[in-house]
């Protein structure tokens, strides 16, 4: 898994469509009818005034397959190279290209991300079928792409302050949400050790929908349901110190295990965007806590869902609470540095008078009732300017990227044999 997951964080490092893991060696073929009446050399698809032949798309297909990638289907493969080959126009209309040396730290990172010499990474390629220069031409697109997509957009992707301070919540006119899914693991001091190789096979796993299984098999969070997805969330509404880690990732990155108290959560990023109305940060969040003693039994689960149903404020756990001792319930008013991490982490989900039932104390004995009770807003700021604007810019590179392609394909003169 490791070296898949090396492998395969590279093609997630531009704007490649993140992959989903396969087993390495397998090779795949043209199933096209045409391959076989045709040479390899012959052209399969025409693109403007550049060809792509019967022998790239094999190539291409038994290079993905060999990384572990998904989208190695023809079909995937023929879209990928069509996009390729608009590209590739694109950037020689500009005389963009990119130079051999930066070609070449490419390949070497490629191979060192699977642990590898360069030589290593070339030979396990060349085993599996897979010639050196189709290994170059697919790292030098991504080297040049990303060139150019900088030198051409790049003044218009930059933040501007006023921006900046919106993505901080330091305004009235907007912010930074992030779309994540996520996977809690309950631990105890008998599963710890297993749970963090457990977490550590989680952080791996390639493309959305492996994480969405792993997330229905493992979570212990109310979305295992829903495949570990969350809504969109106030990036000022995490807690301080994991903002700039969330902030770090492209879609489909995963973080690594996370360590809270008795649980260890992964993050999946699935999307990041600008939104006009204020996302304020706060200086005090008040929660109330109120533990039910036997963990996450099937008897105190359903102890806490009759709970829910029979309270609407925080205040209403007052009565609940009545004649039981002391530490049964808190009621917590707290800066976000102050409140521990996996709390910090449910409170950012929730709205006011909503409840997570989530996260357990005591060795997993307990669990942990947490119902927001109120926000109180702060214009202080948190959060990096330089994380924010870093991931403000490379979100609109992005965009003005997919756009560019979208439309030299509606321009295109493109014929597929």
């Amino acid at each position: 898994m490791q070296l898949i997951s090396g492998f395969t964080s590279f093609l997630r490092s531009g704007w490649l469509k993140p992959v989903a893991p396969v087993v390495i060696g397998a090779v795949l073929t043209l199933t096209a009818p045409q391959a076989e009446a045709q040479s390899l050399f012959s052209p399969a698809i025409k693109v403007n005034q550049d060809i792509i032949t019967w022998y790239e798309l094999s190539q291409r297909q038994q290079f993905l397959t060999a990384l572990g990638a998904s989208g190695a289907s023809e079909a995937e493969v023929r879209d990928a190279l069509i996009n390729e080959r608009l590209r590739r126009q694109a950037m020689r209309e500009a005389g963009i290209e990119a130079a051999p040396e930066a070609i070449q730290v490419g390949i070497d990172e490629f191979a060192a991300r699977g642990q590898l010499s360069t030589e290593q990474f070339l030979q396990l390629l060349a085993d599996q079928g897979v010639d050196r220069e189709t290994v170059r031409d697919f790292v030098a697109d991504q080297v040049s792409w990303n060139d150019y997509v900088s030198a051409r957009f790049l003044s218009q992707a930059r933040p501007s302050e006023d921006e900046i301070n919106r993505a901080l919540g330091q305004s009235g006119g907007g912010g930074l949400q992030v779309l994540l899914s996520e996977i809690i693991i309950p631990v105890n001091q008998q599963t710890l050790a297993q749970a963090e190789l457990l977490g550590q096979e989680i952080a791996q796993l390639q493309g959305f929908d492996s994480f969405a299984a792993a997330a229905t098999q493992y979570s212990a969070a109310a979305t295992r349901n829903n495949g570990g997805r969350l809504d969109w969330l106030n990036l000022t509404s995490l807690p301080p110190a994991l903002q700039p880690v969330i902030l770090s990732l492209k879609n489909g990155d995963i973080t690594q295990p996370l360590t809270l108290p008795n649980a260890i959560a992964l993050f999946q990023m699935r999307g990041l965007r600008e939104v006009s109305t204020g996302t304020p940060s706060y200086s005090t969040i008040d929660y109330a806590i109120y533990n039910l003693a036997g963990g996450r039994s099937a008897e105190t689960l359903a102890r806490a869902a009759k709970l829910r149903e029979e309270i609407d404020t925080c205040d209403d756990l007052y009565g609940i609470a009545q004649d039981q001792p002391p530490e049964v319930l808190q009621r917590i008013q707290a800066s976000p540095n102050e409140i521990p991490r996996d709390v910090a982490l449910e409170l950012a989900k929730l709205d006011i008078n909503e409840v997570s039932t989530t996260l357990t104390r005591n060795n997993g004995q307990t669990l942990m009732f947490l119902m927001l009770c109120t926000r109180t807003r702060d214009l202080g700021e948190e959060t990096s300017r330089v994380d924010v604007a870093n991931a403000l810019t490379q979100q609109r590179l992005g965009a003005f990227a997919n756009s560019l392609v979208a439309q030299l394909r509606a321009e295109a003169d493109i014929v597929e044999q």
